[in-house]
């Protein structure tokens, strides 16, 4: 099916094409045409299966160029998949994007608000502050998108959420996407929608079937020690190593530094400047490894990302998806490895329930002795 067929313009059309884009993934020719309706929509759909410009494209088309107001508005519960979405909707230049967030200089946000805004990405604590300030106008939103509902949700926004609806026309559409739809979302639903429809996208397991995932049995004194093991043996490319906390970040970051790798760091301890200067670098290829939370486990669009490794388990096995998610994407194949002591034993049990297989275990003591791990 082609995008003309979903009904995408052509210019959009020929925007996508000039990005290599042709073909609509699944969410999108089930989403595309429910959105053009005009109808609120639940979409359950996972990252990285093109569900931003599955919203984007409609919203974007139905906006009037002529028109002074803010036509549509995302919510976002990060800053860095706010910044991907506004470089998604800047590819289309028709329509002046502005992303609105904590981090940035205030002055220069207010002033861009004075000018012409057709579509606000933001996450919500920046904007509320600027809605309860009186220095923007919603009222005129025709299209209002929740993205990674559930995230948000748990990351205690709801409150901001509801208060951010209370800004904007009933009559205005919702746009609901969600990786999961638990009791929370169902509620806001229930509550805020009117009459929607709701899709599920193919859940994919194709992203998993391009990683080799491995388990390098371990301890704490030899952790690092193994992780520069598998940079030795392996030579990644470009490599994220995913801690579970800023402190852990830190510590890792500076013994990797000591090791002389070409390492940056990234969790929502550092400022906005530092943290966007880091993901330009990293996406630019200026260093290999990138030590990160989960704040670069979602939505966040790395090409060519060879090696993902778990210094840390996550808590929730669906965010070791998210993780190593980050490789194997667009047709490469990439490799997962997982640096294990005891203390993750039982998050991994979960993970291989999770995922409905058992990741294949070795160490290097093992190795090194000349004997096979299992």
């Amino acid at each position: 099916m082609s995008l003309y067929k979903l009904g995408i313009n052509h210019f959009y059309a020929q925007i996508l094409e000039d990005n290599y884009i042709t073909e609509p993934t699944p969410i999108q020719k089930l989403a595309i045409p429910e959105i053009s309706k005009g109808t609120d929509l639940i979409a359950e759909a996972q990252t990285g299966t093109g569900k931003t410009l599955a919203f984007l494209l409609p919203a974007l088309q139905k906006i009037d160029l002529d028109s002074n107001h803010i036509s549509v508005l995302v919510i976002a519960p990060t800053r860095e998949l706010a910044i991907q979405i506004t470089d998604v909707a800047k590819m289309f230049y028709d329509v002046m994007v502005l992303n609105v967030y904590g981090g940035q200089d205030y002055s220069a946000q207010m002033h861009a608000l004075e000018g012409k805004v057709d579509i606000i990405i933001a996450t919500p604590g920046r904007l509320l502050h600027h809605l309860r300030m009186g220095r923007l106008d919603l009222t005129k939103v025709h299209t209002f998108v929740i993205d990674e509902a559930d995230n948000l949700f748990k990351g205690g926004f709801l409150e901001e959420v509801k208060e951010i609806n209370s800004y904007l026309s009933d009559e205005k559409q919702t746009l609901l996407f969600s990786a999961t739809i638990d009791e929370t979302v169902s509620d806001y639903a229930e509550k805020y929608m009117k009459e929607h429809s709701h899709i599920v996208a193919p859940k994919e397991k194709v992203t998993l079937d391009n990683i080799a995932q491995y388990v390098i049995l371990s301890s704490n004194r030899r952790k690092v020690l193994d992780l520069l093991e598998i940079i030795k043996r392996d030579r990644p490319s470009k490599a994220i190593i995913f801690c579970r906390s800023r402190i852990g970040v830190d510590s890792l970051h500076h013994q990797l530094q000591e090791a002389g790798l070409e390492v940056e760091k990234l969790h929502g301890g550092l400022n906005q400047t530092t943290r966007e200067e880091v993901m330009l670098g990293f996406r630019e290829g200026r260093f290999q490894y990138l030590v990160s939370t989960d704040v670069a486990s979602r939505g966040l669009d790395i090409s060519q990302v060879s090696h993902v490794i778990n210094y840390n388990l996550p808590d929730q096995p669906e965010d070791y998806v998210h993780r190593i998610g980050r490789t194997g994407r667009a047709g490469y194949y990439g490799v997962a490895y997982t640096v294990l002591t005891g203390k993750d034993a039982q998050r991994l049990e979960k993970i291989e329930a999770y995922i409905e297989m058992t990741i294949d275990k070795f160490s290097f003591e093992q190795v090194e002795k000349g004997v096979k791990g299992k």
